[in-house]
């Protein structure tokens, strides 16, 4: 039985929308601290605030990168990683070049999953790299899962939650069955209920982002 106490520390709080507010960030800081929830993921100039306001919580502050559609040089990733770092981010989120992906180009997809990382071990930080699945075959999204594991990442991650689909049942199922014995599986987007992110962590999910986590967690048993 998964209660709120045992399903907050594997959720990330995504605070991601275009039009969130330092108020938002402020007020959802305070939210992720009082529930024990595992990390507030923010966008890159929110991370020095979230820090200062997760500051002696069980709540770590992450960043996502290259976000949301990954299209970003490789220069400009490993440098917002660095920068987000210092700023006191713990974990990064970043998407996968989706479209050099499907050019079929994967050793520059490896190489700027590489940058990332490079950046971010020395320190201690987690990276996730985020696949867009909704635009992956089956096939494609083991593949991906490969790169990541080679380039060093620590989870694969489905969904940005800005692409044309959200996690599924089934996309997870690859991603666990591919690199599940050696990276965290994160599943994203459309995570709305508690029942929901109970299948998704059965499966063998790691972590779970998710926006609406005051909802998913009510919504557990007592």
């Amino acid at each position: 039985m998964w209660t709120k106490e045992t399903m907050a520390p594997l959720i990330d709080h995504a605070v991601l929308k275009p039009f969130a507010t330092d108020q938002d960030i402020i007020d959802h800081a305070a939210m992720c601290a009082a529930r024990k929830v595992g990390s507030l993921c923010v966008r890159p100039t929110d991370v020095a605030l979230a820090t200062e306001k997760l500051k002696g919580s069980a709540c770590e502050p992450s960043m996502v990168v290259g976000f949301p559609h990954g299209s970003n040089r490789t220069e400009v990733k490993a440098l917002e990683a660095r920068l987000g770092i210092e700023d006191g981010a713990r974990e990064l989120d970043m998407v996968m070049n989706i479209g050099k992906f499907l050019s079929g180009d994967y050793e520059f997809v490896k190489k700027d999953i590489e940058a990332v990382v490079a950046e971010a071990k020395p320190k201690g930080v987690l990276v996730k790299v985020i696949l867009e699945t909704c635009y992956l075959s089956p096939e494609e999204v083991e593949t991906a899962c490969r790169i990541c594991e080679a380039a060093g990442a620590d989870y694969v991650k489905t969904s940005t939650g800005f692409g044309d689909g959200p996690a599924t049942p089934e996309v997870i199922d690859i991603m666990i069955k591919t690199v599940g014995g050696t990276m965290g599986v994160k599943a994203s987007a459309g995570i709305r209920d508690y029942d929901t992110a109970v299948g998704y962590l059965e499966q063998g999910c790691k972590r779970l982002g998710v926006g609406s986590t005051e909802k998913v967690l009510d919504g557990a048993p007592e």
